[in-house]
């Protein structure tokens, strides 16, 4: 028996880190802490599905995997309107826009979820639509700062505004304020995901971001989005995880040392 939840437990490491964006996001962030966040993105059970990086680093990001012959595997993603999540629509379309011209694969912008609690939901839909356009054919993946909205009707309005503008993927939060990920609010927002696909055949992501940080955690969500959308649809193009020291955790799991001690921030 230990050795069959051994082996589930190394099944569902597997298969997290593959859905991995893994993440730094710190203020101290430096060149040289995002070469090396490439590095540790090197394990030899496989790579994660991005690096996530502020926009200041992403060349940085995609010279360092080119020196690694990896650039075609981890997509380069980094954040726009963040973390604030002002509503300044065109502020944050330019910020995406400079962005995708520095390679970035993908965006993850914040949702202006105070105009939201303030009542206004035109400017969601507008900020996520102009935010689309600019990202051209990059992901965009939009943060709706679930802890923030706390309101399960809030949360789901919010995801539906952010399907409605475009989004690709909507990401439960930014993982910097005190409330980030929590099974809640992934459900409401996976359920809104399959009403939608269900309505009009469009398949739209989702993204646990802040405090998933061990297999058990990880296997949690899994477990829920498998049981809403079925375990095949759980595959790098709709699900991630957005996280720091989860890397560490999953390793550990499967037996592999690859901790970097500075590796405590982001997410």
């Amino acid at each position: 028996m230990t050795d069959t939840i051994s082996q589930q437990r190394q099944q569902i490491a597997r298969q997290a880190l593959a859905l991995m964006d893994l993440t730094s996001l710190n203020d101290t962030d430096t060149d040289a802490t995002i070469e090396a966040l490439c590095q540790r993105a090197r394990t030899p059970v496989g790579a994660p599905a991005a690096l996530c990086v502020y926009p200041a680093f992403v060349v940085t990001a995609r010279r360092a995997l080119t020196a690694y012959q990896q650039n075609d595997a981890i997509r380069i993603a980094t954040v726009t309107n963040f973390p604030h999540g002002n509503d300044d629509i065109m502020a944050a379309a330019r910020e995406t826009r400079d962005a995708v011209a520095s390679g970035a694969d993908e965006v993850d912008v914040v949702f202006p979820y105070r105009a939201l609690l303030a009542g206004n939901e035109e400017v969601g839909v507008e900020l996520v639509a102009a935010c689309h356009q600019a990202a051209g054919s990059a992901q965009l993946k939009v943060i709706l700062e679930t802890g923030e909205l706390a309101d399960p009707a809030l949360i789901r309005r919010a995801s539906e505004l952010a399907i409605e503008g475009g989004a690709d993927f909507i990401k439960t939060s930014t993982g910097k304020v005190e409330t980030n990920a929590t099974l809640e609010a992934a459900e409401i927002m996976l359920t809104v995901i399959k009403e939608h696909a269900a309505r009009t055949g469009q398949q739209v992501g989702f993204k646990a971001a802040g405090g998933v940080r061990t297999v058990e955690d990880a296997e949690a969500y899994l477990a829920l989005a498998e049981r809403l959308m079925g375990k095949a649809w759980i595959t790098p193009a709709h699900f991630r995880f957005g996280a720091s020291g989860l890397l560490d955790n999953l390793l550990e799991t499967l037996g592999i040392m690859n901790r970097d001690p500075a590796s405590s921030g982001g997410y």
